[in-house]
């Protein structure tokens, strides 16, 4: 990641909240909220779906009057979201926030949205389906390996990462350079702009992972409880949503909709769901072993606002 050392004292403040699922962000940034001039921001690749409530632990609407956030609710199931549009979407947020003089809270578990907003964003082409399928259309004639060695001409270094039998990195990096005429390699090292603001992060997860387990366990039986089942009953009953699309993929709901479909019974959907939520939490603090200028804090401190006003520095 990137430090952003770059005298930051004239820009304007902002705190991100990060950690893994389960860990208590929501908790702690409502008591920011109360203690601090914060707006919410939601940086959660799931809480973006109208409908989806209870399987994303979205916050409810007592803990939303206490603290309004931003970014959830904002698309149908049916459609999808990329990191740019997240990026555009929350700095214009931040933006808004910083001009009536309160500070951006961004919160949440989607650890590439926040990668993107500190690093910025190659500009890298949408993809482009009738390029694609006149791509596909020379591998099925030629095969995937003249493809891998075309791409080795125009751009070795892709090549060397990409193997030949894969398919879909290769039709995108032989795209992305016929809709630019440059390289994947040279595009991905061209970033956007520097975010704009005095950044101060925090990541809060519990000291101890078997207590992580053992959250995300009792919060998918919660969920449960709370009729998870029925929400996605009534997701599946609308019939123009499927197993592919990205919201149905989100953890919890995928292993339900299977369910559903009689793949599995309910005690297996339930294994597999804390199972699958266990994984995110794994790769969620993966990310977060390698981030820089982080401060952790425990779940279970009774003085993590105290901790967060200390090194931020920021005065109520």
């Amino acid at each position: 990641m990137s430090d952003m050392s770059e005298d930051p004292s004239s820009l304007p403040p902002a705190l991100f909240l990060m950690g893994p699922t389960a860990s208590g962000k929501t908790d702690l940034a409502i008591e920011l909220c109360e203690n601090l001039p914060c707006e919410i921001i939601s940086v959660d690749s799931a809480l973006i779906y109208r409908g989806m409530d209870i399987g994303t632990a979205k916050p409810n609407s007592a803990e939303l009057k206490k603290a309004p956030h931003m970014l959830i609710d904002i698309l149908d199931p049916a459609q999808s979201y990329s990191v740019a549009e997240f990026r555009k979407d929350a700095l214009l947020a931040m933006e808004n926030i910083t001009a009536r003089g309160n500070i951006p809270l961004l919160v949440g578990g989607t650890m590439m949205y926040f990668k993107a907003l500190i690093d910025g964003l190659s500009p890298l082409p949408e993809s482009d389906q009738s390029v694609r399928k006149v791509i596909q259309a020379k591998a099925e004639e030629s095969g995937w390996q003249a493809l891998h060695q075309q791409l080795a001409q125009i751009d070795p270094t892709s090549a060397k990462r990409i193997h030949p039998n894969d398919p879909q990195r290769l039709i995108r990096a032989l795209e992305v350079y016929q809709l630019t005429d440059r390289s994947m390699t040279d595009l991905m090292a061209t970033k956007s702009a520097p975010i704009p603001y005095n950044v101060k992060q925090f990541c809060i997860a519990p000291d101890d992972r078997k207590v992580l387990h053992q959250r995300i366990a009792q919060r998918f039986q919660l969920m449960v409880d709370a009729g998870f089942q029925a929400e996605v009953e009534k997701l599946k009953n609308r019939g123009d949503l499927h197993l592919n699309l990205p919201s149905i993929r989100c953890v919890g709901y995928r292993q339900m909709w299977q369910y559903l479909d009689g793949d599995c019974d309910f005690n297996e959907m339930c294994e597999k769901s804390i199972a699958a939520t266990r994984q995110l939490a794994k790769r969620q603090l993966t990310w977060l072993r390698g981030w820089e200028n982080i401060y952790s804090l425990d779940t279970f401190s009774s003085n993590n606002m105290s901790k967060v006003m200390k090194q931020s520095q920021f005065q109520p």
